[in-house]
């Protein structure tokens, strides 16, 4: 399968010595069943045509999905344009700028940053799945999807991330919140550089506390790849 990553932010410099988001999605999912392109999305590149490949995946950001930026306009009128086509898979801020195109709402939410290892509830288990238990996964945000979009059905969430997971079932696309991407050392790295900045010294540090214990990383990317594949567990 051809797999187009749209690369829609990087790593801090701090912590650039782990790679790019799409070298972080390569290592997690595998080179064997793939043919990956990247498109610098966040540089304004993007396909000519969604069918230049089978699917896309479209990575984390420091972005806003709701900015009024050009490249972010342009890459929801791609999405909406691959609708149907192709098979899409958001994290994070994809998780995000999907909803936004496909008509839910996102914001920044008052609950303030989403950090550390999170837990989410499988509410609806979906056949690329491994069964319902609970998934334990990196996260890292500030902004939440509110309202999800006509079509689109929660799958996996938390209290504080009541929309952490979404299967659309107009179209063969999913997307999720947490991040399956994200190696602990990276994660700890990631934290450690907004330590003092955007998170307080106790946040940072109670959210590196939390990488003490596993998470289901590998899991889930077993998910991605079984969507991605067209395949089940």
């Amino acid at each position: 399968m051809k797999l187009g990553i749209l690369k829609t932010g990087g790593p801090p410099p701090a912590a650039a010595r782990f790679g790019t988001y799409p070298e972080m999605f390569r290592r997690l999912l595998g080179e064997a069943g793939f043919a990956y392109r990247t498109y610098a999305a966040d540089e304004g590149e993007l396909p000519a045509d969604a069918g230049e490949c089978a699917a896309y995946l479209i990575t984390g950001s420091a972005a806003a999905a709701y900015e009024a930026s050009p490249w972010i306009d342009e890459l929801k009128g791609f999405l909406k344009a691959a609708k149907g086509r192709v098979r899409l898979v958001g994290v994070c801020f994809g998780h995000q700028v999907m909803a936004e195109a496909f008509g839910g709402r996102v914001i920044k939410s008052p609950k303030g940053w989403g950090v550390g290892v999170h837990t989410y509830e499988v509410l609806k288990p979906q056949p690329w799945m491994d069964g319902a238990a609970p998934i334990r996964l990196p996260a890292s945000h500030q902004d939440q999807v509110v309202e999800a979009p006509p079509g689109a059905e929660v799958i996996a969430a938390s209290v504080f991330t009541p929309i952490g997971a979404l299967a659309y079932r107009d179209q063969p696309a999913v997307s999720l919140q947490l991040h399956p991407e994200f190696e602990p050392d990276y994660a700890v790295a990631l934290l450690k550089s907004r330590r003092g900045g955007a998170l307080t010294a106790d946040q940072a540090d109670r959210a590196i506390e939390t990488y003490q214990a596993g998470d289901d990383r590998t899991r889930v990317g077993g998910w991605i790849r079984n969507f991605l594949l067209g395949g089940t567990s």
